[in-house]
């Protein structure tokens, strides 16, 4: 279960920004995912709630927002957006689509006090 570790290292980052803008206590995170970056929601959520106990987030509410799969194909020029990794663009149904996104897992704020 890797989401622990990732948990972990939100932990982390918690703590060197807590330490670089002096606050106490972490009210929400939240954080982009995208559907390749191979991350189970339910079991993340789970780990967050275990690796927060007794510490700065202890309580902390998570938020996903999960985000697209962007793309950009190759034969029309066309940015877009596909359903999952080897899908045809939609726009002119070549298979030369190049994915641009959809696989980041990143923290893009936090509520604190």
């Amino acid at each position: 279960m890797h989401e622990m570790s990732i948990c972990e290292s939100i932990i982390s980052v918690i703590e060197q920004q807590a330490d670089a803008q002096s606050f106490h206590k972490v009210n929400r995170v939240r954080l982009e995912i995208g559907p390749l970056a191979g991350v189970e929601l339910e079991a993340l959520k789970f780990s967050f709630d275990v690796v927060c106990k007794g510490g700065l987030a202890d309580g902390a509410k998570l938020e996903v927002i999960e985000l697209p799969i962007d793309a950009w194909c190759m034969q029309c020029a066309e940015k877009t957006v596909v359903a999952q990794r080897y899908d045809a663009c939609p726009t002119c149904g070549s298979y030369q689509v190049q994915i641009t996104g959809g696989d980041e897992l990143r923290i893009k704020d936090m509520e604190v006090d």
